[in-house]
């Protein structure tokens, strides 16, 4: 409702002050620091007065006497040296805010069919391994980010990226044939046993040290992965199979977060389908790239990046670029991992004049069907996938040089439309506290030991499994819920501990910052006190409680509108209801902080709204004695104010992807 009433005021701002002063000036306004100055102010006069050339604290007291009436505002003053404040109507607030909460929760906004598209990537875990706290990130910073778009009403497409052909997934596959002496056949019926991603995890790291115990042996690397790459032996079927079981143990972990998907492009498909050799063309005949004749980089196709293309001139560590060029075509004629992201980029946008085709993959519990690529035909009922308007890639900053070279590619064919179009949603990467390495049997020298932080490395199988961390934290909320219901019903406790084990992780994972790096810990991490995801819950859980004790006092009777209004404005009224309009504006706005955290595209924002509700509603909730309220207007009012805040705190929870529970 904030939202909806600030963009009544700066419309209406804006019409007064051109018609009246001639001038088509931006509004920008900010909420005051304190209850006193009203709800909204806004420096324009400031910014008109050097214009009119006239004091801007007569510029406010003339707008604020001649403004015509705006719904929703109260009153106008004017404050210091020329802000011009508005006060709004408190009891109108309230009986808005409380009816467009009801229905957003009821009816949330839905996109019309052709309405222009947002693609989000996110997860793209190497299909190699079990996930880990790092991936958990990614996702629910991406399914958030997702959340969002829809909240607010945009049509969203969810891809997850399978790089199923790269060296990662060549490492196992070289681990199964020459460590674990293993035959295709073999390797169908281990891909068959429970967290077979947690043997490949293993696998992964024994294959790296086999590597570093005989430097001859990374020429079996580079076999292994020319032979996955051009789908011949055994190699490649064992890659698929390798890589497909793998990703269904990836669905299946992401889907106990709350993490749902539409398609699933993979990297074998953009070989197979000759994604690359049709951005390829289109390169060289645009000029985008160049090939090279001499030097170290010679028999190379490269791109140049200027620094108006504002790509960094190289990537530290990355491979043997020229100052100002990135290599997408090697020597030897196989193309970098930039090279194929150009392309898929360009499939994204409807750019490459060419599509995948399209089977059933997976079903998610919700019954959502999740599709996969194929270089075959069609399965029916396939949607429409690709052709977005704006994409985001939800990729940690660590490759933010490989993304900017993305963009670079885009700008360097002439699509400057989708170059714009394309936003880096970028992450710091999630590490370990010392005390949690060491917690996990990792061995830490003295010096790691100071660090704030120690980087978890899947070459060298340290990390957290994601799944542990969720058996663990899940663990740890039954033990809690069991104590306190003990009579509920077995399945009926399991789906509580599950609710609070993903609202704790999700919160976790949500409250900080993209750039901001997370030190993870397993205490931090199960606390359910202070700013975490059980705290928000159970602020929904004890207004449920409220509503469950009124019940059974007594049949609760519709309230008479017109008399609900006039109590509304008696008890807001200030300064003795002060207090609850405080909460009553929080509750309020939501619409705001999803606004800000969709533009800012800062997941934390909504995170931080919802705990200041929840600590806002638990301060109200101590200080009013709401079931025993003589007055049984004010009791009305006090529970009416309850549903609006849990409305509000539902609904913002939901979009953050975590589930409020009927009991704790």
């Amino acid at each position: 409702m904030y939202r909806i009433l600030e963009s009544r005021v700066r419309q209406a701002l804006h019409e007064f002050i051109r018609a009246k002063y001639s001038v088509d000036l931006p509004i920008v306004t900010d909420r005051p620091p304190k209850l006193s100055l009203g709800e909204l102010a806004s420096p324009l006069c400031f910014e008109l007065a050097k214009r009119l050339k006239r004091a801007p604290r007569q510029i406010a007291q003339e707008i604020s006497a001649a403004l015509p009436p705006i719904p929703g505002v109260a009153r106008w003053e004017v404050a210091g040296a020329g802000y011009l404040n508005a006060f709004f109507d408190r009891s109108a607030f309230f009986s808005q805010a409380s009816e467009l909460s009801a229905r957003q929760l009821v009816a949330p906004p839905r996109p019309a069919a052709d309405a222009p598209k947002f693609i989000v990537e996110h997860t793209n875990i190497n299909p190699n391994k079990a996930a880990h706290i790092g991936h958990l990130r990614n996702a629910a910073l991406g399914d958030t980010l997702v959340r969002l778009l829809r909240h607010t009403g945009h049509r969203v497409e969810v891809q997850n990226y399978i790089d199923n052909t790269g060296v990662q997934v060549a490492d196992v596959v070289v681990g199964f044939l020459h460590l674990e002496k293993k035959s295709p056949a073999e390797v169908r019926v281990l891909a068959a046993i429970p967290r077979f991603d947690y043997f490949c995890w293993d696998l992964y790291a024994r294959v790296t040290q086999w590597y570093a115990g005989d430097t001859s042996r990374a020429a079996l690397r580079a076999e292994t992965l020319k032979a996955i790459e051009e789908d011949h032996g055994d190699a490649a079927e064992m890659g698929r199979l390798i890589s497909t079981a793998i990703v269904h143990c990836h669905l299946r972990t992401m889907e106990r977060l709350g993490v749902e998907y539409d398609v699933l492009p993979a990297e074998s498909e953009i070989l197979h389908l000759k994604f690359w050799a049709a951005a390829f063309e289109l390169l060289k005949q645009r000029r985008a790239i160049e090939y090279v004749a001499s030097g170290k980089n010679a028999g190379c196709w490269v791109m140049r990046l200027p620094a108006a293309d504002g790509a960094p001139a190289s990537q530290p560590g990355g491979e043997d670029d020229d100052a100002g060029t990135k290599i997408i075509v090697r020597s030897n004629g196989t193309v970098t991992y930039v090279g194929k992201d150009i392309a898929y980029q360009m499939w994204k946008f409807g750019l490459l004049g060419r599509d995948f085709h399209y089977r059933r993959f997976h079903t998610h519990p919700s019954g959502h069907v999740v599709w996969a690529t194929s270089s075959g035909r069609d399965e029916s009922g396939a949607p429409q996938f690709g052709r977005a308007a704006h994409v985001f890639n939800v990729i940690d900053s660590r490759q933010s040089y490989l993304q900017d070279v993305v963009v670079a590619g885009l700008r360097a064919l002439g699509f400057e439309e989708q170059a714009r179009a394309s936003n880096h949603f970028a992450y710091e990467i999630v590490a370990l506290t010392p005390r949690c390495a060491q917690e996990l049997g990792y061995p830490l020298t003295a010096e790691e030991l100071k660090k704030p932080h120690v980087e978890v490395s899947g070459r060298k199988g340290l990390g957290v499994k994601a799944d542990d961390l969720l058996d663990r934290l899940q663990s740890s909320a039954r033990a809690e819920v069991d104590q306190r219901h003990p009579g509920l019903p077995g399945d009926e406790r399991a789906a509580m501990a599950r609710a609070i084990a993903i609202g704790a992780l999700r919160y976790f994972l949500l409250k900080f910052t993209r750039n901001t790096t997370i030190a993870f810990d397993f205490k931090d991490a199960l606390s359910f006190e202070g700013e975490t995801g059980p705290y928000c819950q159970y602020s929904v859980v004890r207004i449920r409680n409220i509503f469950r004790k009124h019940a059974q006092q007594s049949a609760a009777m519709p309230p008479d509108s017109e008399k609900s209004t006039e109590d509304a404005a008696r008890f807001l009224a200030p300064p003795g209801g002060d207090d609850l309009w405080e909460l009553v504006l929080l509750a309020g706005s939501l619409g705001s902080s999803t606004d800000a955290a969709l533009g800012a595209q800062e997941p934390a924002f909504l995170a931080k709204y919802a705990f200041q509700l929840a600590q806002s509603f638990n301060a109200f909730y101590h200080t009013h004695h709401i079931l025993s309220e003589p007055d049984a207007a004010r009791k009305a009012f006090l529970l009416s104010l309850c549903g609006l805040v849990q409305t509000q705190l539902v609904t913002a929870l939901s979009v953050l992807g975590i589930e409020s529970p009927e009991r704790m």
